[in-house]
């Protein structure tokens, strides 16, 4: 199916002369509170002089690098995400893209979500700002938390490409304070309706109805529920099951 218009599109971004770019592993969390009929997304704005995506509003989140994959092997996907995760890459890349999500969430915002029953697996960790900030709280990264909602894949054309996976986040649970003056700017919580008002690109449009879908059934989904794929054939949008 086609993806409806939105603010600013990826398309209308990209320069159709520069050679295909192979795109990133990337990840990033949709942090919502409230209650199911009245939630709020936490969104910023990226700064002027960014290389991919100036003064768009974004969810939280970025590529995967080297440590996200330096994960101590106590610390694991829970069954069910395990499971719609590693239905296009292997379990040790679906647990490298959580934790990219979380640590990206925790860099943007100042949020951290944590599992104090696995504080004892920090002892093989990395010596980085974002598993010492969980050392300070007293626990592992919480990957029980997130919930597996879209995949997306910037288009062939545009000069930077990430392969990327949104996770939700249920931010009542998040320990830490919001940020002020971070790599994001006017970080700020908003309803959803407003939320869709800001200058997005057509991925995030179609990543806050998914979340919003999600949060108003109060459950995650299946396990066997297909995960919705936007992607593009040549300049046509699409939405693809996976």
């Amino acid at each position: 199916m086609a993806l409806p218009s939105s603010t600013t599109g990826f398309l209308a971004m990209s320069d159709t002369t520069r050679p295909k770019v192979r795109p990133r592993d990337a990840a990033s969390i949709v942090l919502i509170r409230g209650s199911a009929g009245k939630p709020e997304v936490l969104m910023g704005r990226r700064r002027k002089r960014a290389s991919f995506l100036p003064n768009i509003y974004v969810f939280p989140g970025g590529r995967v690098d080297r440590l996200d994959r330096a994960v101590p092997s106590g610390i694991s996907l829970p069954a069910g995400l395990g499971k719609r995760l590693t239905k296009r890459t292997t379990q040790a890349h679906a647990v490298s893209l959580a934790i990219a999500a979380l640590r990206e969430t925790f860099e943007e915002t100042g949020y951290l979500l944590v599992d104090p029953s696995k504080a004892a697996h920090l002892e093989t960790a990395p010596q980085s700002p974002f598993w010492q900030a969980l050392r300070q709280a007293g626990g592992a990264p919480d990957l029980t938390r997130l919930d597996y909602i879209a995949r997306a894949l910037t288009p062939t054309l545009s000069h930077k490409r990430f392969n990327t996976r949104f996770f939700m986040a249920d931010a009542n649970a998040a320990h830490g304070e919001l940020l002020a003056g971070g790599e994001l700017e006017d970080l700020h919580w908003l309803p959803f309706d407003e939320a869709r008002r800001l200058p997005i690109v057509d991925v995030t449009e179609f990543v806050l109805n998914q979340a919003k879908r999600r949060w108003s059934t109060g459950r995650r989904a299946p396990d066997t529920a297909p995960i919705p794929f936007l992607h593009y054939v040549g300049t046509t949008q699409r939405i693809d099951h996976e």
